[in-house]
């Protein structure tokens, strides 16, 4: 395990001379070896290490055990060692999510403290039969390539030195430098889709192939090389299919089939989704027919007028209303100084004389119309600014100023024939900080 260990290391970098490592320790025969072993050779790659236990208060006095056993072996190892206590039952309840993400969510918040605190690295005690179960996992719930390839031997701050041994490999090295270790009780049974995994399907599995979890491993670490060359192709391609408020869907129909699905995997995952390929076949489907798919985290992916767009569902936007004579990114102008003022600038101009005491600064409403400079149109608002492909997300934000349900000047449009039916003999109101010319 420690050879297989130092391999690791070495193979991806892990560690650099003088480098601070915090060891996660929850007592478990996994964690107990990583601390021993890194401690054993710490003078080698001169490290200073630290450990740190999360207390999940989920198994009472069991919990409190472990934690006890945690620092007593770091007494012994000389190693300083930080605890935090979490009530992850009741924070999962209030959050209504699984005791499992839940309590994965606090071990790395927790990591990342320690990290910006100590200016370190965080050592997590994942293997090779980890990273075996946790590809099952993602197979058995659909996966794209990035599920595939198992769980990174180094992420951001976070190493993994034992990525390479299993799990009987570990306890051996227990057995042989006589350290104890605690087992949680909550691992002996099937109630977690993980332990499922490990009691149920890989026995099975290491029928067929005794070889298993080196196996999976190799293939994962093949599979991030593909992975890592087809999110170079899939950036490149994105560029290209960038659009002004998202995504050409034209232009990523273009894309090889392989491409498309790693380009979309990219977007929500950018947007904060945790999609599956199911996500993705419904994505490709609206591309081309136009629609909606709702996905994970109230998101949903909008296809329309040719643009794919990710939106939040809750997205919603409160009425809003001033009075024009209140509002404060105005200033008023002369006739004189608006003769020689810049013409696109004047777009943002609306006669004083069609400003009254019940001219408004609002967001949108049913029935506003809007008069078109130099045409004689009038268009519902909605009809403009489905012509004007504005995303429908985008238009409850947007400042208007009106009379009534009459338009004078719209945001990121300008001035309507209403709102200079007079001319500027009075001068003007000039709206400021929305255009940039």
């Amino acid at each position: 395990m420690k050879a297989k260990m130092q391999k690791a290391i070495l193979d991806h970098s892990m560690i650099n001379d003088g480098d601070s490592i915090v060891v996660a320790l929850s007592g478990g025969a996994d964690s107990v070896a990583l601390l021993h072993a890194l401690n054993s050779v710490k003078e080698k790659y001169n490290i200073r290490l630290y450990a740190c236990h999360l207390n999940h208060m989920i198994r009472g006095e069991e919990a409190d055990s472990d934690e006890l056993f945690a620092k007593k072996l770091c007494d012994s190892l000389s190693v300083q060692l930080f605890v935090k206590h979490v009530d992850v039952p009741k924070l999962a309840q209030e959050q209504k999510i699984s005791l499992e993400l839940c309590g994965r969510n606090v071990r790395y918040e927790f990591f990342s403290e320690l990290s910006d605190k100590l200016g370190a690295k965080v050592a997590t005690a994942h293997t090779a039969s980890d990273n075996t179960e946790t590809v099952l996992y993602n197979i058995s719930r659909g996966t794209s390539l990035n599920g595939l390839c198992g769980i990174k031997p180094v992420r951001d701050y976070i190493i993994r030195p034992l990525i390479y041994s299993s799990r009987e490999e570990i306890e051996s090295y227990c057995s042989e430098n006589a350290l104890c270790f605690v087992t949680d009780s909550t691992n002996l049974t099937d109630d977690y889709t993980r332990n499922n995994i490990r009691h149920n399907c890989v026995p099975v599995l290491k029928q067929v192939n005794q070889d298993l979890f080196s196996t999976v491993s190799r293939m994962c670490s093949n599979l991030r090389d593909v992975k890592e060359f087809l999110d170079k192709i899939s950036e490149k391609e994105l560029k290209n299919c960038k659009t002004e408020n998202g995504y050409s869907c034209e232009k990523l129909l273009s894309l090889e089939s392989a491409v498309l699905s790693n380009a979309l995997f990219m977007i929500l995952k950018d947007s904060g989704v945790d999609a599956t390929y199911r996500h993705i076949d419904m994505i490709v489907d609206e591309l081309s027919l136009g629609g909606c798919v709702d996905l994970p985290s109230n998101k949903r992916a909008v296809c329309k007028q040719g643009v794919l767009r990710i939106i939040d569902v809750d997205d919603t936007v409160e009425p809003f209303e001033m009075k024009f004579k209140n509002f404060k990114f105005v200033e008023q102008i002369s006739y004189k100084e608006i003769k020689n003022i810049n013409k696109n600038l004047l777009n943002d101009c609306i006669s004083c004389d069609i400003i009254t005491d019940e001219t408004v600064v609002r967001n949108r409403r049913e029935g506003d119309t809007f008069s078109l400079c130099g045409r004689n149109v009038t268009k519902s608002l909605k009809k403009l600014l489905n012509e004007l492909k504005v995303p429908s997300e985008k238009r409850s934000t947007l400042l208007l100023v009106a009379n009534g349900s009459t338009v004078l000047w719209l945001e990121g449009v300008g001035v309507s024939k209403d709102g200079i039916k007079n001319g500027y003999t009075n001068g003007a109101y000039r709206i400021l900080g929305v255009k940039n010319d």
